[in-house]
């Protein structure tokens, strides 16, 4: 086994961590108590060729491996959930179905401006009444002649509400040739008339990215915006929902090191006793064991990512990564808060953000529970 990364992708780690510290980290809180969503920070995010970079060059892409992308999100996660949020939401539930179900013709109209950071894209799978049973969706798209009419709504759904957001992908129940119902993805774009998104406020975590309501009203396009085949709506959320769940396991990856990383500084500064306080016995075993975890997190995460880039299965890995990295990155954020004492409860230090942040990573695209059941069924249960 070889565990080296590339020279490429030391060098991703490098630019993104470089870029992350320089230019997010000095705007983060800011950005954070004001709720506001930074075109800039994802222009520049595009600038650097981190969306989309799995992509092909003729869509606009990169042509790097998983691994590279799953770094990227990483270091912006050490730094700012939010940022790091957009980037993957964007590639993995965004990009990723458009490229493995679209045509040529809808992988050449819409990838190409959603790897620039002048446009994103959403996946409208979640509902008021469908989160965990997905197959619980209420939203009915119809075939009407030459068009899909949809009616229904989605809720949390990430870049779905900001001025450059392009589309969403949507699920929705419609009827085979048989009259059978089943599940079919539909492509939305935005304005398109009926179809509106609401920008969702007062959220406790990723306050700096947007999630939004989306809403439709005998929403009509064209039957050439059917993504994939009618019925095929089930597969192709669980195979982007595979790939998501690497990209939730790099943010719970990257808030673990970014909350160990705050919290073995301000052990090494804060004294007490006379002394500093990562020389008490309690402190260093607590910050021996997020070192620990944050290893043994890396490592089963890349490991998925190796599976994926060689071809091999990695659906049950890819759950035990999103599983692990996530509830890692509570543990460890709950003791760097601890290790900072009163001051881990203050906005003014980065680590109450990181404790915040990290919240949704086993609520969202799969709880904790789900991967526990994807899991156990994977190993023959």
């Amino acid at each position: 086994m070889n565990f080296d990364l590339t020279e490429e992708q030391n060098l991703i780690r490098e630019t993104v961590r470089d870029f992350a510290e320089r230019e997010v980290k000095p705007r983060a809180q800011e950005l954070d108590e004001k709720a506001e969503f930074s075109y800039d920070l994802t222009k520049q995010i595009g600038e650097l060729g981190l969306f989309g970079m799995n992509l092909p060059e003729k869509y606009g892409g990169q042509g790097l491996d998983t691994l590279s992308y799953i770094i990227a999100v990483e270091e912006l996660a050490r730094i700012d959930g939010s940022q790091a949020a957009t980037l993957a939401a964007h590639n993995s539930l965004g990009i990723f179905p458009l490229y493995a179900y679209g045509t040529e013709e809808q992988k050449m109209k819409y990838l190409p401006q959603l790897c620039t950071g002048e446009g994103l894209w959403s996946f409208g799978l979640t509902e008021p009444g469908a989160g965990s049973d997905s197959r619980g969706s209420k939203t009915t798209a119809v075939l009407d002649g030459d068009e899909w009419v949809i009616n229904g709504s989605k809720i949390f759904i990430t870049n779905g509400s900001v001025d450059i957001a392009k589309g969403c992908t949507v699920q929705a129940v419609s009827a085979d040739e048989n009259g059978k119902k089943t599940f079919t993805t539909i492509i939305v774009e935005n304005g398109t008339p009926g179809f509106t998104a609401k920008s969702m406020h007062g959220k406790m975590m990723w306050r700096a990215s947007d999630t939004a309501e989306l809403f439709f009203d005998d929403v009509r396009v064209p039957k050439e915006n059917l993504l994939g085949k009618v019925g095929q709506g089930s597969k192709i959320m669980l195979h982007t929902l595979d790939g998501g769940r690497l990209s939730i396991g790099a943010m719970g990856l990257g808030a673990a090191q970014g909350a160990f990383d705050l919290a073995l500084a301000y052990a090494n500064e804060r004294k007490q006793f006379g002394k500093p306080i990562s020389k008490f016995q309690i402190n260093a075993f607590k910050l021996a064991d997020m070192a620990m975890k944050i290893e043994l997190a890396r490592n089963l995460l890349y490991k998925a990512c190796w599976l994926k880039d060689n071809d091999r299965p990695y659906s049950k890995e890819a759950a035990m990564s999103k599983l692990y990295c996530s509830e890692t990155a509570k543990e460890v954020a709950d003791e760097a808060v601890q290790i900072h004492g009163g001051y881990g409860l203050m906005k003014d230090y980065d680590v109450e953000r990181i404790f915040r942040d990290q919240r949704l990573l086993q609520i969202g695209e799969g709880t904790s529970e789900i991967q526990r059941l994807v899991i156990s069924r994977l190993i023959g249960c």
